[in-house]
């Protein structure tokens, strides 16, 4: 209907003889008596005519013709405000029951290729808020995505290399040899979870004490790899399954990392003093420069990270979108300078850096585990409230918000809970579809036609142009939102309207209307990684 409204618009433009090639604006007005959509193109005119918005909006509308609309009105101070005829909403409802899953789906991204790379939490510990956060984006920017025709792949990158995985390992042997009745020291930024105990009595419980002349290799590569078990487990859980994995060691392997300080070298980028080798980063984005070799040779954190991105543009993604933590924000700049340093395109990366989540319950803030006294993990929060309850919540808000997480209201079974909103408008919708459905879809609906039914149709065909800006402008949140004002309208519908009537097709009518009610409820949910229930 807009792309109508604006072929009729361009037409009316043309026929006044204005010469006008920028972009025609169509919006939903917020008020109903200002009809079903408005354009602010007569204000837009004024500056080429040189003439009074209302004066412009008045020729443009004695030359509109769109056999759609059936009223016009002009308001000051020139916007024109469409009413239109209410078929286009009911040949929707019919494209929604014919296309099902597919609703919604479309092509705008043309097959461009995507890297979307989050989580990649260090395989040293558990999962935590921040993860469950900056997982739940991630992965429903994915799904809305490839929902829109982009080749989409989801990473996750292993730092399975470096000091934090040799105390993970000297830390797994000192509680093994702590077993053995051994002295052995716990390295002084060592790990001391329950997990790294469970590790260690694992080996135990398998090989008692014979492992104790097993070196430092055995203990990092055990621990990474069932940590990083347990790091996917939970992901799985929480409905994650990436596409690839990168490990660092296997970048390492790939490419010589002192052959990629020599390309920035030979690119002018870096320089000794000291006895260390800098990255001349604050010529390009950053605002100091960093070491990339340490006097006694060694390589810092950084030239593995700098490989890594080099690998990912080597791959001939169109664009990069790399997830953070809000701490991590000092390191954008070095990232970025190091990709143009080595010959790329920086604008192609992109990174987003998640803000804080406050767990809070009646009032307070919870900071530790009731269980283990440390710091509440993606798994006990999915034990605590459900999948469906933790990825709806960190899918409601834009990442660049703060936010608090709602225990008690996340797990309460009344509307103030949007979840429980949400899906209690799916269920009670496959309720009355379990004791009455059809399949018939008429050529013409004859009795729908009350405004409570206009309006969840209305909504009902916002939802592709919804998901397409949800996909454009990477905010997975519009969709939330979306999904839970579509079940307010369905709640208000069902509030004021009999579904099941003694007259039959009426019935019938009324059946296909909240089955596609349900299907585009469905879609949008799955988008976020919700799965609602047939039953509450």
């Amino acid at each position: 209907m807009k792309e109508l409204i604006i072929a009729a618009l361009q037409k009316s433009i043309s026929d006044m003889g204005i010469n006008y090639d920028g972009v025609i604006e169509i919006s939903r007005p917020k008020q109903k008596e200002n009809g079903d959509y408005a354009s602010n193109i007569a204000m837009k005119l004024a500056g080429i005519m040189h003439d009074n918005p209302m004066n412009i909006a008045a020729s443009l509308v004695d030359n509109f013709s769109c056999s759609q609309v059936t009223n016009i009105e002009i308001k000051a101070p020139g916007f024109i405000n469409f009413f239109v005829a209410k078929d286009y909403l009911l040949e929707n409802l019919k494209k929604v029951l014919v296309e099902k899953e597919n609703y919604g789906r479309s092509n705008i991204g043309n097959g461009q290729k995507i890297n979307i790379e989050f989580v990649s939490a260090n395989p040293t510990g558990i999962l935590h808020l921040g993860n469950a956060r900056g997982g739940a984006y991630g992965d429903s920017l994915a799904r809305i995505m490839r929902f829109c025709g982009f080749d989409v792949t989801e990473e996750y990158y292993i730092n399975d290399a470096g000091n934090q995985i040799n105390n993970l390992g000297e830390s797994i042997k000192a509680r093994y040899f702590e077993i053995c009745q051994q002295d052995y020291p716990m390295p002084e930024n060592g790990y001391f979870g329950k997990e790294i105990i469970a590790m260690a009595e694992e080996i135990y419980a398998e090989h008692q004490d014979t492992y104790l002349d097993k070196d430092i290799e055995f203990y990092k590569e055990f621990g990474t790899q069932k940590m990083l078990d347990r790091i996917i487990a939970d992901l799985k859980e929480y409905g994650i399954n990436y596409d690839v994995f990168t490990s660092e060691k296997a970048i390492s392997k790939k490419y010589d990392l002192k052959d990629i300080i020599n390309k920035l070298s030979q690119n002018g980028y870096t320089y000794v003093s000291d006895g260390a080798t800098w990255f001349k980063c604050s010529s390009i984005f950053d605002d100091k420069d960093h070491v990339l070799i340490k006097e006694d040779g060694t390589l810092t954190y950084l030239v593995p990270d700098i490989a890594y991105h080099y690998d990912k543009y080597n791959r001939g993604y169109d664009k990069m979108i790399d997830i953070f933590g809000t701490d991590h924000h000092g390191y954008v700049a070095r990232l970025k300078s190091s990709v143009k340093a080595l010959g790329n395109d920086p604008d192609k990366l992109e990174v987003k850096l998640l803000q804080l989540v406050r767990l809070v319950e009646n009032g307070e803030v919870v900071k530790m585990s009731k269980r283990t006294g440390k710091s509440v993990t993606l798994k006990e929060l999915i034990d605590e409230v459900g999948v469906n309850a933790a990825r709806y919540y960190f899918s409601r808000y834009s990442l660049d918000t703060q936010m608090d997480f709602d225990l008690g209201l996340a797990k309460s079974k009344s509307n103030e809970n949007p979840v429980f909103y949400v899906s209690y408008a799916y269920a009670r919708i496959s309720s009355i579809l379990r004791e009455k459905d059809t399949n018939n879809i008429p050529e013409k609906f004859e009795t729908l036609n009350n405004v409570d039914t206009y309006n969840v149709l209305e909504k009902v065909y916002a939802f592709p142009e919804v998901v397409e800006n949800a996909a454009l402008k990477e905010l997975p949140h519009l969709v939330t939102n979306y999904v839970y004002e579509l079940a307010n309208l369905f709640h208000t519908y069902y509030s004021k309207n009999r579904i099941l009537t003694d007259n039959e097709q009426e019935t019938m009518e009324n059946i296909l209307l909240i089955k596609g009610i349900r299907q585009t409820i469905y879609n949008a949910l799955n988008l976020i990684g919700v799965i609602p229930p047939e039953k509450m």
